[in-house]
């Protein structure tokens, strides 16, 4: 077989990555001002950086929100439809190595998706997720740049944005709930707070909201690995402030290599299953 494509259209970015003998090929991401326009802008960046041919290419796997717009070829070369959870839960288990858990994936929203050797199943979600990052920097700090809003966030003080459960009371609320935990995002936030405080109390109020999610639909389905993927899961912060919430919630928060591209690999990877 020869490489098999994955292109992930989604409500920001458009993702694409190659998969020839189970092996990954260079992904990548371009904006998503159109969703046309940037798949074909994609596919064109992927081939020509990597020096690929259509010759060299079998298929395509189109996937993502955007990817109703794509037909059934491009480029002349068959376009087949993946279902989004399908290919995240494909990606998070090859990525992750494992072959049962939850992949959360950190979008413009974020999605819950639980798999194991029978398949994957979509579990629901949270409109809470790289929007929210987005629209709310660029509102309360002035940009929406994900990297500018990273670098302040760095420089920040998170204990003066967030009310934990240390400012109410001088002790543990019982075992699940220890005096640093937080008791409230954004509940401390004061008129003298600057722009990396926000920044820092963004990004901790939306990891937290999906650490709280996917615990509880990792208890549901009597599992302990999460593996965190899309663009959210690629921050600096990510792997330290996940690392926190494992040890808080007591399961385990996996982040790997490629995170940010899981699904579109899952995608290309759902062929060699056809």
């Amino acid at each position: 077989m020869g490489i098999i494509v994955g292109i992930d259209v989604g409500g920001s970015t458009t993702k694409i990555a190659g998969v020839k003998d189970g092996a990954v090929i260079s992904p990548m991401m371009t904006r998503a001002t159109d969703p046309v326009a940037s798949l074909y802008g994609a596919f064109g960046k992927f081939t020509s950086g990597n020096g690929i041919s259509l010759g060299d290419i079998d298929k395509l796997v189109v996937t993502g929100v955007g990817s109703v717009f794509a037909g059934n070829e491009i480029f002349g070369l068959p376009a087949v439809h993946e279902t989004e959870f399908v290919a995240i839960g494909k990606g998070g288990s090859y990525l992750s190595g494992l072959d049962k858990g939850i992949v959360v994936s950190m979008g413009t929203g974020t999605a819950l998706v639980y798999f194991d050797k029978n398949g994957a199943e979509h579990l629901g979600g949270t409109g809470v997720g790289g929007g929210t990052l987005v629209g709310l920097s660029k509102k309360l700090i002035g940009t929406a740049d994900v990297n500018a809003i990273e670098a302040l966030a760095e420089e920040g003080n998170i204990n003066l944005i967030d009310l934990s459960v240390n400012d109410l009371t001088a002790k543990d609320i019982g075992p699940t709930l220890t005096a640093s935990m937080t008791a409230s995002n954004f509940g401390k936030i004061g008129d003298l707070v600057r722009s990396e405080d926000i920044a820092a109390g963004i990004i901790n109020m939306i990891y937290e909201t999906v650490a709280v999610v996917a615990r509880f639909a990792a208890s549901a389905r009597g599992v302990k690995d999460i593996v965190l993927t899309g663009r959210l899961s690629a921050l600096k912060s990510a792997k330290s402030a996940f690392k926190v919430l494992s040890d808080t919630f007591g399961v385990n928060f996996i982040i790997p290599e490629n995170s940010e591209y899981a699904t579109v690999i899952g995608a290309a990877l759902t062929c060699y299953e056809r």
